[in-house]
């Protein structure tokens, strides 16, 4: 009986500091000096945001075609392809709260559109942030691009026959 007891004081103890904690976050994530907290933050998210207080991550802000933009936070040390996946997260993050659950082709994205700072296109995705001059509050716009076919990064996309080669073993 005793252990019995034990073991649903302790189950509901449980719970209970669960709810708890999970109340207090939600309080805290209210807080308008914590707006900058995504509603369900990640390790990673704490992570960057705290680097940013100390100086070691970089906000950016990124701009779209249509006018709008938003901003992402990268550590200084930041490649490109680093600052495209918090631009992934982020945007996915902003459609999820409007919308729901969206598909964004990313690939399609990428294939059709690049990041640019002043002049520069960041085209290199192990190039390093600072490589092109991308500081603290600074500013990326997305811009139209096309690959060249002379490249070979892009040829059209060749049909798979598998039941072509089948036909011929009957």
């Amino acid at each position: 009986g005793a252990k019995e007891e034990g073991k649903v004081l302790g189950y509901n103890s449980k719970k209970v500091k669960k709810v708890a904690i999970l109340s207090t976050l939600a309080a805290l994530l209210d807080d308008p000096i914590l707006a900058d907290v995504p509603k369900k933050p990640s390790l990673s998210d704490v992570d960057i945001l705290i680097n940013l207080e100390l100086g070691s991550a970089m906000c950016i802000s990124i701009f779209k075609l249509d006018g709008t933009s938003f901003d992402v936070a990268v550590m200084n040390s930041a490649t490109v392809k680093d600052l495209k996946l918090a631009i992934k997260k982020k945007v996915i993050e902003l459609e999820q709260s409007k919308m729901g659950h969206r598909h964004i082709s990313w690939r399609h994205v990428w294939a059709n559109f690049c990041l640019a700072h002043h002049n520069g296109k960041l085209l290199d995705d192990d190039a390093a942030l600072h490589d092109f001059g991308v500081r603290n509050n600074y500013q990326v716009h997305f811009l139209p691009y096309v690959v060249s076919k002379g490249s070979g990064r892009h040829s059209k996309r060749r049909k798979h026959r598998f039941f072509h080669g089948l036909s011929k073993l009957s």
